[in-house]
């Protein structure tokens, strides 16, 4: 970073290069007095912003003239003049990515503020719609509702309009594998209300696409939408499309006959996670975009040179959590698949055991992924592991006397929210999941995934890296072609 951080390292260098090589400074008073004029114009460096540069540059004065007639006078003015030039390009860049929002790859540069705020209630409004979907599934699946509807269309399913139709739509559930094992006592009226969960589900989806895209035509056609955030926007698009797909191809997995004349017919754990997984990129994409929008300037263009290496540390134990986050809520899509949550319903202990009987019962890596026992023991661990370390996280992040209020703030919201998750996971399993508890613990895991987003977002450099650079050219493509042939790939063999 340049300013005068840069500035304090480089006196320091010259004076130290100067006592070594000079006999007018080689009495230990004159080394003393060069040492502490060094540590007092080091100190007001690092505590200098830099829209401070005058007061700077008079400290800077107020030092040379003391050794006007030494050998450092040319070194103190050469090493001031390169870092007030410096200083000057940095304010320049630093100013650009205040309300103007012109700075470097923002998604946002050059639209007004007014237009920059549309966008951003737009596109957080469309974050929410996609939380309330993700939740909106789990409430589904919960009920049981999701193999009701035989059938799929693209565009829409029309839902029975009389009694006739109504039971012509029961009579085609009735050939299914899940009314002949599990529902054969299902009533007409039972089999309505799986039908409406699973078809609100599926228009809920659809209505998100219409207020996604409706808007942001008018946005663009209004000069609202700049072309990065029209690659980025024409990305999330492409990726709800696909996500219908994959729910479908989900879906078909469990309308098959199972291979045992004795398993409960249910969708494929690893198109569960699939599905899940898809929808939580899509959300976390959206977010991120959404604080982009509405943070176009990163924190750390306006934090002190100490607040910037606080940021930066933190930042590096944050994203290895982050990791850790997601991997624990994606053994939560595995659990649901199994319906895991259902079996060892004690805490800590599972049957008695820490480690339960079962979980070798399974061969080969498919025991961490089949195996009911093995994929509630490895959520437990996981989610004990998540705690921990957030625990950690946020004892480090608050020794940082120096972190902003924010990436601060944040990291209270998540120490907080996984210990209540934790808590809540453990209550579900212990109630048998009632849909409630279940609905709740799988918002709580999205909530955090939010909060872990927006601690990461704070914290982000105002400087990026030749590999970031290359990410935010290339990477909107790379990433639509992987969801295009993804989705491609569920539709074929859907």
């Amino acid at each position: 970073m340049w300013g005068p951080r840069a500035f304090s390292r480089g006196i320091t260098a010259s004076i130290t290069r100067m006592l070594l090589s000079t006999k007018e400074c080689s009495t230990v008073a004159a080394v003393a007095a060069i040492r502490a004029d060094t540590c007092g114009l080091k100190s007001l460096c690092q505590g200098t912003r830099l829209s401070k540069v005058a007061t700077f540059e008079q400290a800077c004065s107020g030092v040379m003239a003391r050794y006007q007639c030494t050998g450092l006078h040319r070194t103190l003015v050469n090493e001031t003049r390169r870092t007030a030039t410096r200083m000057a390009m940095f304010r320049s860049v630093s100013t650009s990515a205040q309300p103007s929002v012109s700075g470097l790859g923002s998604l946002v540069s050059g639209l007004s503020n007014g237009q920059r705020k549309a966008v951003t209630w737009w596109l957080g409004a469309s974050s929410a719609w996609v939380f309330s979907m993700v939740v909106l599934g789990g409430v589904t699946r919960l009920t049981r509702s999701g193999l009701s509807m035989t059938d799929w269309k693209f565009t829409g399913e029309k839902p029975p309009q009389s009694e006739e139709e109504w039971h012509a739509e029961f009579e085609r559930y009735k050939l299914s594998p899940e009314y002949k094992r599990v529902n054969k006592s299902m009533t007409l009226e039972e089999f309505k209300f799986i039908y409406w969960m699973e078809w609100a589900h599926r228009m809920w989806g659809r209505g998100l696409g219409i207020a996604f895209i409706i808007p942001f035509t008018a946005f663009l056609m209004n000069g609202a939408i700049t072309k990065p955030l029209a690659a980025r926007l024409g990305l999330l698009f492409t990726m709800g499309g696909t996500q219908a797909f994959v729910g479908w191809w989900m879906v078909r997995s469990g309308l098959q006959e199972p291979d045992s004349p004795h398993q409960v017919p249910r969708v494929s754990p690893y198109r569960l996670a699939s599905h899940l997984t898809s929808a939580f990129a899509i959300y976390a994409l959206m977010v991120w975009t959404t604080l982009s929008s509405a943070f176009p300037a990163p924190l750390s263009a306006t934090t002190n040179g100490s607040g910037v290496a606080a940021m930066s540390q933190l930042r590096a134990k944050s994203l290895p959590f982050a990791v850790l986050l997601s991997v624990t809520a994606l053994s939560g899509a595995f659990v649901a698949g199994l319906d895991a949550g259902h079996a060892y319903n004690t805490f800590p202990l599972m049957n008695g055991r820490w480690v339960p009987e079962e979980y070798w019962d399974v061969q080969g890596w498919r025991n961490a992924f089949e195996n009911t026992a093995a994929v509630q023991f490895h959520h437990r661990c996981l989610a004990i592991s998540t705690l921990v370390g957030s625990a950690a996280l946020w004892k480090y992040g608050i020794g940082l006397k120096d972190l902003p209020k924010t990436p601060r703030l944040l990291l209270h919201g998540l120490a907080l929210g996984t210990a209540m998750q934790v808590t809540l996971g453990i209550s579900t399993l212990l109630m048998y999941v009632p849909v409630s508890l279940g609905a709740a613990h799988q918002a709580g895991a999205l909530s955090l995934f939010t909060i872990s987003l927006a601690l990461i977002h704070s914290l982000r450099s105002h400087t990026l890296t030749p590999f970031q650079i290359a990410l935010s050219k290339y990477g909107t493509p790379a990433a639509a072609a992987v969801v295009v042939g993804l989705g491609g790939a569920a539709a074929i063999s859907a």
